[in-house]
């Protein structure tokens, strides 16, 4: 008898209130609580700001551009990004769950150290970015850009990545065990054998992956 594949859980969307008042980004806004919440900010310039651990829930991010920014510890839960540019932000060791970025420019951006959840990255720009050590479960990354983006020891666990371009991206450390590589492209990946067992490749990858693994393919 044949072994039922259990069907990962749906990826659950950011969970937003229908209508959102929008806020104009000012920094007196963190002074009391270090939080915000229930708003959409839109079309502006965030500066210079390097908090830790503040909270951002229930919030809508569009067209934003994030400056010089950092925000080690931060909490991101049920928030959307659409159309921003979070270049070389800090999110390092972050808890980011109900997350969803789309056409985002991303480039090294950090969120090395993060427990993601329930995370999609759809058609952003994220060459560079740092997801070392990062916890990802119920994570999706489609149509993005990740060529030398570094997952070093990073925790998959339903996690996909569908037609994106990883082309020296570092996946060593990670089980690949059950992620599914075959829509995307790449020259060449840093991986570690002993963590390839259960990786879904395409005919065509096979032949780089057996270059990784010192294999000499004679044709005929």
């Amino acid at each position: 008898m044949s072994k039922q594949v259990k069907k990962a859980p749906k990826i659950k969307r950011p969970d937003l209130p229908p209508r959102l008042e929008e806020l104009e980004w000012d920094p007196s806004l963190l002074e009391e609580e270090e939080r915000i919440e229930n708003g959409l900010i839109k079309d502006q310039v965030i500066e210079g700001i390097k908090e830790e651990r503040l909270s951002f829930k229930k919030l809508r991010f569009e067209g934003v551009t994030f400056e010089s920014c950092s925000f080690r510890q931060i909490e991101l839960v049920d928030v959307e990004f659409y159309k921003c540019d979070l270049s070389n932000v800090d999110l390092s060791d972050s808890i980011i769950h109900h997350v969803e970025w789309r056409d985002c420019k991303l480039l090294g951006m950090n969120v090395s150290g993060s427990t993601i959840r329930h995370t999609t990255f759809k058609g952003c720009q994220a060459d560079y970015s740092a997801f070392g050590f990062a916890n990802c479960k119920w994570v999706a990354f489609e149509h993005t850009l990740l060529n030398r983006a570094d997952f070093y020891e990073a925790v998959f666990k339903h996690t996909s990545f569908a037609h994106c371009k990883m082309d020296q991206a570092n996946l060593s450390g990670p089980s690949l065990q059950g992620v599914d590589l075959s829509t995307c492209s790449f020259d060449n990946l840093t991986v570690s054998i002993d963590q390839l067992e259960g990786c879904i490749i395409s005919p065509e990858q096979a032949i780089g992956f057996a270059k990784i693994l010192g294999l000499i393919i004679k044709e005929h």
